[in-house]
């Protein structure tokens, strides 16, 4: 009886001993690893250049020390190209155009676009991989032109019609006046080569003095809006022609018929 007591004592010692060990392991197994994953950054942002400007466009703040290898994949209007720089001296370019790869002062990584134009415009997708991370930049690149801007008045219809253009800007101009009246219409064109033409006409009542009415124009490249005030439009050329008419009949005329009865009199 003795012995089958110290048999029980000892399995209770031995469960409880193994219990401990399978405690021990299970709580390692759920500590997190201090091996973490490279950090990874993915940006997406716009970018707006004037017409001719030297364009900048930056992938990463980290410096050359840093950075393992930066690529711009670029996706303009008429092709799309790469363009890749490493740290062990390694590069690629097929592009060839102007853009290129540069750094700053301070070491950090750009690319450069001079004379910037309508086939620059595109989507620029950067990846630049340094210590302990990468980062990737999806840039929309846009073009901006200032429109060039002119208003006038002109008679349809017996009534006196406010014109107000901007002509081949991009984005396109926004167009106000300074009354707001009769507006009649806004029209917009699209240029193939992407510029843009907007023009607002405004049927003035009788009580509005011409004088006194200003076009507003504003645009994305301006820091400030323009007022133009718009003039009466010289005769078109119908109204000359009409005129060379009259001229003609005025003096033709009477001359052919003065010819008629100088043929018609009999010679004595």
């Amino acid at each position: 009886m003795r012995g089958m007591m110290w048999i029980c004592i000892l399995i209770m010692f031995l469960s409880e001993a193994w219990s401990l060990d399978s405690g021990t392991n299970e709580n390692t197994s759920l500590k997190p690893s201090t091996t973490s994953p490279p950090k990874m950054f993915l940006v997406r942002r716009k970018a707006v250049f004037n017409l001719g400007s030297d364009a900048y466009l930056n992938c990463s703040d980290k410096t050359w020390s840093e950075t393992m290898f930066v690529i711009w994949n670029i996706k303009v209007n008429n092709k799309s190209c790469k363009i890749a720089f490493s740290n062990d001296g390694q590069s690629e370019d097929t592009c060839n155009d102007d853009k290129s790869l540069r750094n700053t002062s301070s070491g950090q990584s750009y690319l450069h676009i001079p004379n910037f134009s309508t086939d620059d415009v595109g989507v620029y997708k950067c990846e630049s991989a340094f210590k302990g991370g990468n980062e990737n930049y999806d840039i929309d690149v846009t073009l901006t032109v200032s429109p060039n801007i002119s208003a006038w008045l002109e008679l349809k219809d017996n009534n006196m019609v406010a014109v107000c253009r901007a002509e081949r800007g991009n984005p396109p101009a926004n167009i106000s006046w300074s009354y707001t009246g009769n507006l009649d219409s806004v029209k917009t064109q699209n240029d193939c080569d992407g510029f843009v033409t907007v023009e607002s006409y405004m049927e003035l009542p009788e009580s509005v003095k011409p004088e006194n009415l200003s076009c507003i124009v504003k645009h994305m490249s301006w820091n400030q809006e323009k007022t133009v005030i718009p003039e009466l439009k010289k005769a078109s050329s119908s109204i000359s022609t009409g005129l060379w008419i009259r001229i003609v009949v005025v003096i033709v005329v009477p001359l052919g018929i003065f010819l008629f009865f100088l043929i018609k009199k009999p010679i004595s």
